[in-house]
C-alpha cells in the first residue's frame, strides 16, 4: 500500500507514502520503533522544506510576488525570478535539490519514496549521511529565514500588499484544523486532530482514526471532488461562519489551530506573525487569523519549523550518532542475537514483514 499511494502525486508523494505507512501500522497493531519514527519523520520534514518552497516561489509567488497589477505574463516563475533576482532563484533550486537528495537517502527515491512500510522502516542512513543531513538542515534554517525576509520587504514593506491581505474580499471565518503534539504546538508527523472555531475556542481534538466520527463529506452534481465538512456542525453551504461546517485545513490553520510551534525560531516568526495580523484574541480566547492571503506567511513559518525540525531529529541525543551508521544492508551479513542486544536502538530496518522473510 506505501508504495502504491505515494504515486497519486508528483508533488506530494511523502504525504500519502507516510499516510498509507501509518494506515498500514494500524491495520497490523503495531507500534514502529522510535528510531523508525525519527527516519519517517525526519524524511517528513524535509519534504515539508522542499514542498513550501516550491509553493511559496513557484505557486504562490507569481501572484503575490511579482504582484497582482503585474501583467499576466510576468505572473510566472520567470518573473518571480526577476523580482527577487538570480541569484535568490539559485537558493530556491538548491533548497529544492538538497530536500529531495533527503527523501532519497531516507526514502530510497527522490519522487515517490518507498521504505516506509507497516511496522517501520526498511533501510536506516550512515553516518555520513546522517552528517549531511544535519548540514543540509542547517542550510535551510538559513535560507527560510532570508525568505522571511523577502515577504517582509516585498508585502510587508508594501502598504498596497498588506491592504489587500486585510482586505474582506479574502477574509473568511471557517473553523481550523490541525495536526497538533501532547503540547498543542504544531506537528507534522504525529499527533492529535485540532479543530478551532471562527470564535477561538476550541471545539475538539481527536485521534486520526477517529476522523469518521468528525468529518463527513458533501457531494456535488457538477464535480466528481467531494467537500469535506465538520459533522457535527452540518453542511450549510459554501459559507463561512461558526454555523457552517467548512473547515480550512492549510498551513495557516495548522498556526491557527496550535498555541505556538515547538522550534524556537519559528516560535519567534509565530508570535510576529501573530502580533502583526491578529493582535487581539477572538471571543474565545485564541488569537486567529482569517486573511486567507496570509497563508503564504504562514507557510515561510512553517518553513523555518521544519527546518529546525530536522536538525533536531538528526541531532537528536536519545539516539547516539553512532547507531545511525549501524544499518546494515541485506548484502551483508547479519550480526549474531547476541551482539544485537548489545547494540543501542538504530535507525533500522523494523518491519514485521521484511522480519518475517
Amino acid at each position: 500500500m506505501p508504495t502504491l499511494t505515494n504515486r497519486i502525486c508528483g508533488v506530494c508523494p511523502e504525504a500519502h507514502h507516510m499516510a498509507a505507512a501509518k494506515a498500514g501500522d494500524a491495520v497490523y497493531h503495531v507500534d514502529p520503533p522510535r528510531t523508525a519514527k525519527l527516519l519517517r519523520e525526519l524524511l517528513y520534514s524535509a519534504f515539508y522544506v522542499t514542498d513550501h518552497t516550491t509553493h511559496f516561489y513557484a505557486l504562490g509567488g507569481p501572484d503575490f510576488v511579482v504582484g497582482p497589477d503585474a501583467p499576466a505574463a510576468e505572473r510566472n516563475i520567470l518573473g518571480v525570478l526577476a523580482k527577487v533576482g538570480m541569484e535568490v532563484g539559485g537558493k530556491v533550486i538548491q533548497a529544492r535539490k538538497q530536500g529531495h537528495n533527503v527523501v532519497e537517502m531516507i526514502g530510497g527515491r527522490k519522487i515517490h519514496p518507498a521504505t516506509a512500510v507497516p511496522g517501520g522502516m526498511t533501510q536506516g542512513i550512515t553516518e555520513e549521511q546522517r552528517a549531511e543531513i544535519e548540514k543540509i538542515g542547517r542550510w535551510s534554517i538559513e535560507f527560510a529565514q532570508f525568505s522571511l525576509g523577502i515577504f517582509d520587504q516585498i508585502v510587508l514593506g508594501n502598504d498596497a500588499y498588506k491592504e489587500m491581505v486585510l482586505s474582506d474580499g479574502y477574509t473568511h471565518r471557517t473553523y481550523y484544523m490541525g495536526l497538533v503534539d501532547p503540547n498543542k504546538k504544531v506537528n507534522f508527523y504525529d499527533g492529535q486532530v485540532s479543530i478551532m472555531s471562527p470564535d477561538g475556542e476550541r471545539v475538539g481534538t481527536y485521534a486520526p482514526a477517529e476522523y469518521r466520527d468528525w468529518i463527513a463529506e458533501h457531494v456535488e452534481p457538477w464535480t466528481y471532488l467531494k467537500f469535506p465538512y465538520l459533522k457535527k456542525v452540518g453542511w450549510k453551504g459554501f459559507v463561512d461562519g461558526a454555523d457552517s461546517g467548512v473547515y480550512c485545513a492549510t498551513p495557516l490553520s495548522r498556526l491557527n489551530t496550535a498555541e505556538g510551534m515547538a522550534t524556537p525560531l519559528a516560535q519567534a516568526a509565530y508570535e510576529r506573525f501573530y502580533d502583526t495580523l491578529a493582535p487581539k484574541p477572538e471571543p474565545g480566547g485564541k488569537r486567529l487569523i482569517h486573511h486567507r492571503l496570509a497563508t503564504h506567511w504562514a507557510r515561510l513559518v512553517e518553513l523555518l519549523y521544519a527546518a529546525e525540525r530536522m536538525v533536531e531529529l538528526a541531532t537528536d541525543p536519545r539516539s547516539p550518532r553512532r547507531t545511525f551508521a549501524s544499518f546494515r544492508p541485506r548484502s551483508q551479513p547479519r550480526a549474531s542475537a547476541r551482539s544485537r542486544r548489545r547494540e543501542a536502538p538504530s535507525l533500522t530496518t523494523t518491519s514485521p514483514t521484511s522480519a518475517a522473510s
